[in-house]
């Protein structure tokens, strides 16, 4: 065999090893674990920033929404879980966009890997962000006072919700960062897309105190229903319809932003 051959050969060899495409992805997705431990500054916006929004809505409108504090936080933490975990999505498009015009996504692509591993592995590494959010606000909250209604297993299912609601939105992040010329460009239309999603919602106040044409929008918004699921799971009450809702809703968020995202990546590259 020739050395051109040989050469040839050679990528052939690894792309046809058995789950490459998973190992390829668990690698990438280690080394933006690594990036964000070593950079624990980039984890200020589920660190610092939920903490932050806690305290003004609590304190500030614990006492005109629901009589006192306590019971505030008992309506408003579960559903503020889910807009601090989606917000931690957000920052999955910026970091990415972030390294594709740094040039890190052109070594990549010189690798024999699948387009697509680079991506999933942005998108699994950033699991860790999630994870953060959902301790630093149960914990704060918890010295707050905020306690949960059902168990420990239904809260955890409440958990795992939002982080599989968040995963699948976060493509849509995915996208923007492929599509985007600058992460400042990435974020501004997050926020665009975000604000009307997690603050159309019941998170701040009842569903029943809301205008006509706003409990219309809450209805169909995903986000609403997830926040929903996050409150039944936590404080108890009926859990079907909400987390039916959020499960159907994620998947259509990851079937139409992940092919979107990939298939806008490769014309990139």
């Amino acid at each position: 065999m020739t050395l051109t051959a040989e050469r040839t050969a050679a990528p052939a060899r690894l792309r046809k090893r058995p789950f490459g495409l998973a190992r390829h992805s668990l690698a990438l997705a280690g080394r933006s674990v690594v990036k964000t431990l070593r950079t624990p500054e980039q984890l200020l916006d589920v660190t610092l920033q939920p903490v932050i929004f806690v305290v003004i809505y609590v304190f500030l409108l614990g006492g005109a929404v629901s009589g006192n504090t306590h019971d505030y936080l008992q309506f408003l933490l579960p559903a503020i879980l889910v807009q601090t975990v989606m917000f931690g999505g957000m920052a999955t498009g910026v970091n990415l966009n972030t390294d594709i015009k740094k040039g890190v996504f052109d070594r990549f692509r010189s690798l024999p890997i699948a387009r697509s591993a680079p991506l999933i592995g942005s998108v699994l590494g950033d699991l860790i962000r999630y994870l953060v959010a959902i301790v630093v606000l149960l914990g704060f909250g918890y010295a707050l006072g905020f306690r949960i209604g059902t168990d420990p297993l239904s809260a955890l299912g409440a958990c795992l919700l939002t982080v599989y609601f968040a995963f699948c939105l976060s493509w849509a992040f995915v996208l923007l960062g492929v599509l985007m010329r600058e992460p400042g460009g990435v974020q501004g239309m997050a926020f665009l897309v975000l604000f009307p999603l997690t603050f159309g919602t019941s998170m701040i106040t009842p569903k029943g105190t809301l205008p006509g044409w706003l409990q219309a929008w809450l209805d169909v918004n995903p986000v609403n229903h997830a926040m929903d699921a996050s409150r039944a799971l936590m404080l108890g009450g009926p859990v079907g319809s909400s987390v039916t809702w959020t499960l159907v809703s994620g998947l259509v968020f990851l079937a139409v932003f992940a092919p979107l995202a990939v298939r806008a990546y490769r014309r990139r590259a």
